[in-house]
């Protein structure tokens, strides 16, 4: 034990318990002095005082060694001013060392309690005005009694400002009546932890809070007041708010997100269920919107993405809900809606707003949607199963043609397993070989030759038979199998035009359809050429026909695609032409080859003027710039008529030939020359009048 065991002064109840043992050592010390009388020899008084000094070090500590040593001093003074008589002398210097070391004591612990008692409420005071938080007390009738700088901070009011005023002034009016409860508490002892709520500043600002109570008890044990910690909470509050806002809401587009729609969704059919009412859902797709992100990236997608979001919260009511369901796929929950009818007047809506221009960067992007409806109760008692019936009914619109929007129907969902299913084999098809191609032939309407061949994809599936495109390229071209579908049919096609030729038949160009997303494949130039060099096909015996409204949907990028292609010796046609509603002015800028008139304006030129009227047109401004004009299906000799007066091309279509295997393809071609293309006047009168 180290002799000077505390340094520091001592403080409070343990400076009694020191000074205690400081008299207890002088005691002993004294004892100790009479016992080792006989051997200290003379009376010295001052072998009293030392011995007090050491014990009281080796017991209490420097301090009180130091104060046993100047009361012992003060002991020897009153010792040596006593009668001479050495019994009194000894008595003396006993009780006088002892009484003055024990009053001594007693002061100095008293003292030192004070002291520290004062030392203490000081720096209380100190911690409470410097806290962060606000910390104030009342009186049992609510009036403020401490107000620390917290306080002035977080409402605004300083201490002489806030003290003596009624603590409601900081309490919304809405929740005052909270006081009474939370005095109910106070009064029982009872503590409150972490309780949040909302007070009010001094200019009348709401903040939010957490406020910690505990009651102020008197020695007698009396609750005389009330205790408050209000933390400001607010950041918090704000940050879980955002927290909850990104939970349940798209990033992009900052619309609700599946999640919140089932939860708005399940609300709204407990409504409607409660009040014999009917709601509706609708289910839109963006049609070709991966064309425009493959093509203009992504930042240019997540655009028209936003611009589409906003178009679609200005078609509905503030009382629907409008969601993104991921990818270009939006869902619009319709509450309240009193008959079918207006579920298709919204469909419409929607529909004609999305047709305009949007404006994204430099580009003015159109897009259009398919739409799926369907309404409670008719199509679906939960959340899950209107959206599955929507999103049904929304492929239905797809298959049908874009733009347009289509209510459920039961029968649907057997088409939809079967749709499933069919995208499920078509992923292996191509490993499986159960692709062919048929051939039908192009024909020289001037001389009746063979001009070339188009070739078209069918599927041979095990379980359905022989598929038309019609049946699985729209699925192809959902699910992204399309690039490498079209990249067989190309090299296929590639392959058995260099068999022809290589077999002595007349060289015969084959033409090849071109998707959007082919198209716009990064890799489809290369892809090109890899096909020609491996197949030995001569580049001028290749067509790609490509549609107008995939040719117009990004120029610029276009126009270069169609440079190198020509630079290449490919032949470019444009597919279905007069469908896309685009500027003429691009058959002077892309270098075209042909243009394929689409058979909605053949069909009718025997019966409607107007349509008479456009292939006419069509067909001398495509003679006018040097481009060949080709027709789609002729169906009969009417129509065949017509278009070798106006001096059309090429046609093709069942009145020649319908789409045939290669092997009889090559039959064909050992003649050259389609008999029932011979030319004729009988049919002069269809010439268009005016």
């Amino acid at each position: 034990m180290p002799i000077l065991k505390n340094r520091s002064i001592p403080k409070g109840n343990a400076a009694a318990v020191q000074y205690a043992q400081a008299i207890l050592a002088a005691v002993i010390a004294i004892f100790l002095r009479y016992l080792l009388a006989p051997f200290l020899g003379t009376y010295n008084p001052y072998h009293t005082v030392w011995l007090a000094v050491v014990f009281s070090a080796w017991f209490c500590g420097l301090w009180p060694a130091i104060i046993a040593t100047i009361v012992g001093a003060l002991g020897v003074w009153y010792s040596l001013l006593s009668p001479s008589h050495a019994f009194m002398r000894d008595q003396t210097e006993v009780f006088g060392m002892v009484g003055f070391l024990f009053l001594a004591s007693c002061i100095i612990a008293l003292g030192e309690s004070s002291r520290r008692a004062f030392f203490d409420r000081s720096a209380l005071a100190a911690i409470v005005d410097s806290s962060d938080d606000a910390i104030i007390s009342t009186n049992l009738d609510g009036a403020m009694t401490s107000w620390n700088r917290g306080a002035e901070r977080l409402f605004g009011l300083t201490p002489q400002e806030a003290v003596g005023l009624p603590i409601t002034i900081i309490i919304p009016p809405d929740l005052q009546q909270q006081e009474a409860r939370i005095l109910e508490c106070m009064l029982a002892g009872e503590r409150i932890d972490n309780y949040e709520t909302v007070r009010v500043t001094k200019t009348g600002a709401r903040v939010d809070v957490s406020v910690t109570m505990s009651p102020v008890i008197d020695p007698e044990g009396r609750v005389v007041g009330i205790s408050k910690i209000a933390r400001d909470i607010g950041e918090r509050k704000l940050l879980e708010l955002q927290m909850s806002h990104l939970a349940q809401h798209d990033v992009l587009t900052d619309l609700p997100n599946r999640a919140l729609l089932i939860d708005r969704l399940t609300q709204a059919i407990a409504f409607a269920r409660r009040n014999s009412g009917r709601l509706a859902v609708l289910f839109l797709d963006l049609d070709g919107f991966k064309h425009i992100n493959d093509s203009l990236g992504h930042a240019v997608g997540d655009k028209l993405l936003q611009a589409v979001a906003r178009r679609l919260k200005q078609c509905v009511r503030n009382s629907d809900t409008v969601s993104r369901q991921g990818g270009d796929e939006f869902v619009i929950l319709l509450p309240e809606i009193a008959h079918p009818e207006d579920v298709a007047i919204s469909g419409q809506k929607i529909l004609a707003a999305l047709r305009a221009p949007h404006s994204v960067n430099e580009y003015a992007l159109q897009i259009t949607a398919s739409i799926g409806l369907c309404t409670y109760p008719e199509d679906g008692s939960n959340a899950d199963a209107l959206i599955k019936n929507a999103d049904t009914a929304m492929y239905q619109a797809k298959e049908h043609g874009s733009d347009s929007y289509q209510f459920f129907e039961r029968s649907m969902n057997v088409r939809a397993v079967q749709r499933q299913s069919l995208e499920g084999s078509l992923r292996h098809a191509v490993e499986r070989k159960e692709f062919v191609l048929y051939y039908q032939p192009k024909v020289n309407l001037k001389t009746g030759v063979i001009s070339g061949a188009e070739a078209l994809i069918r599927w041979m599936h095990p379980e359905f038979g022989l598929l038309p495109p019609l049946k699985f390229v729209p699925i192809a071209e959902d699910c992204g199998l399309i690039v490498p579908i079209g990249e067989w049919v190309m090299r296929e096609a590639c392959k058995q035009a260099r068999a022809w030729i290589d077999a002595g038949l007349p060289a015969t160009p084959v033409a090849v359809n071109i998707s959007s997303l082919e198209f716009r494949n990064k890799k489809f130039i290369e892809s090109v050429g890899n096909i020609l060099r491996d197949t030995g096909l001569e580049p001028y015996h290749l067509e790609l026909e490509v549609t107008e409204t995939v040719l117009m949907q990004h120029a610029a990028s276009t126009t270069s695609v169609l440079e190198v292609l020509h630079a290449m010796g490919v032949r470019i046609a444009v597919d279905d032409f007069g469908t896309g509603y685009s500027s003429l002015s691009y058959l002077r800028r892309f270098p075209i080859d042909a243009l394929k008139l689409d058979r909605s304006f053949v069909h009718e030129i025997a019966a409607n003027e107007d349509d008479a009227i456009i292939v006419s047109a069509v067909i001398s401004m495509g003679n006018s710039l040097g481009h060949t004009v080709i027709a789609e299906g002729i169906e009969t000799a009417e129509q065949l008529a017509f278009l070798q007066i106006h001096s059309c091309t090429e046609g093709q279509g069942y009145y020649f030939a319908r789409p045939m295997l290669a092997g009889q393809f090559a039959k064909l071609l050992e003649t050259g020359v389609m008999a029932t293309a011979v030319p004729t006047e009988c049919c002069a009168n269809l010439a268009p009048r005016g």
